[in-house]
């Protein structure tokens, strides 16, 4: 086709519009639009594209020609992921560029008979690379939501030293296979380093508590008790004691407290610690 000439001489108009474009779109959402940061993948985005256009390969997507093209629609969609960018701006990013092309040569394909192939073949083209974008863009966004997730997880299960051969670790919302691992592995992580023999499990921040939670609470004092130290569970509140009456689910076994202070001084018994009230009141003479 003879307008994909056309296309690679005007290549300038067509990245001037689309910079003008996505000032457009992000003065609508009320984004900040930083000109300097977005010329940076934009000028690459729209030189690669438009040299790797050839009669040859405009309606072929698998061309190796596109390759360039489609690895940095990649690094651009993953770095909107991360910035926060929702699905139908990251959309409007690629269906902007085809806009931009077709207002820029709107002109020569008035005057010219290839102007519905080419405006089909581009269309085409330009759909496949906004399903790698889109595609790329959700792959960053699980990315993002799985290490918030990890880091979350880490944050909301904190093994704190409360004394001396003594560590709490202090249970916050429910309780699921992948969350039980990681506070295993943070709480015998934290037992051999700290050289403690006595753990409380305090569930309190336990919304309910039901046959999975407490199987995998029964795998946390397993596990404990291999290495050496005591469990404590605490926490124990009225509903769910009676929740696991009701299940039948056998503690017997198991150290339970109704908190966390009388766990602790249970701890203090079996380390033969005592705490005393030293009276400092002084006597005062008139």
């Amino acid at each position: 086709m003879e307008i994909v000439q056309v296309l690679k001489k005007r290549k300038q108009n067509v990245l001037k519009l689309w910079l003008d474009k996505q000032a457009h779109d992000a003065a609508l959402n009320g984004n900040p639009f930083d000109e300097g940061e977005i010329n940076d993948y934009v000028e690459k985005l729209v030189d690669t594209f438009v040299d790797s256009i050839e009669n040859s390969n405009i309606d072929d997507i698998k061309s190796a020609d596109f390759d360039a093209v489609i690895e940095l629609l990649r690094e651009v969609s993953f770095k909107r992921a991360r910035q926060g960018f929702s699905p139908r701006e990251t959309g409007l990013f690629i269906f902007s560029l085809k806009e931009s092309i077709l207002e820029v040569l709107s002109d020569d394909l008035k005057k010219s008979k290839e102007a519905i192939p080419f405006i089909i073949t581009l269309s085409r083209l330009m759909d496949s690379l906004a399903t790698v974008t889109f595609e790329t863009f959700i792959e960053g966004r699980e990315d993002v939501i799985n290490r918030q997730t990890d880091e979350i997880s880490e944050i909301s299960t904190p093994v704190i030293k409360v004394w001396d051969g003594i560590l709490a670790l202090p249970i916050i919302g429910t309780l699921d296979s992948s969350r039980t691992q990681t506070v295993l592995e943070n709480l015998l992580q934290e037992i051999v380093e700290t050289g403690s023999s006595v753990a409380i499990l305090d569930i309190s921040g336990v919304p309910t508590v039901d046959s999975l939670v407490a199987q995998h609470l029964l795998k946390a004092v397993s596990a404990t008790r291999l290495m050496g130290a005591e469990c404590i569970i605490s926490g124990i509140r009225p509903e769910i004691a009676q929740t696991i009456v009701y299940l039948g689910i056998d503690l017997s076994q198991i150290v339970t407290k109704s908190t966390l202070a009388s766990a602790l001084q249970h701890a203090f018994r079996i380390l033969n610690l005592a705490v005393r009230n030293n009276d400092t009141t002084k006597t005062i003479k008139k």
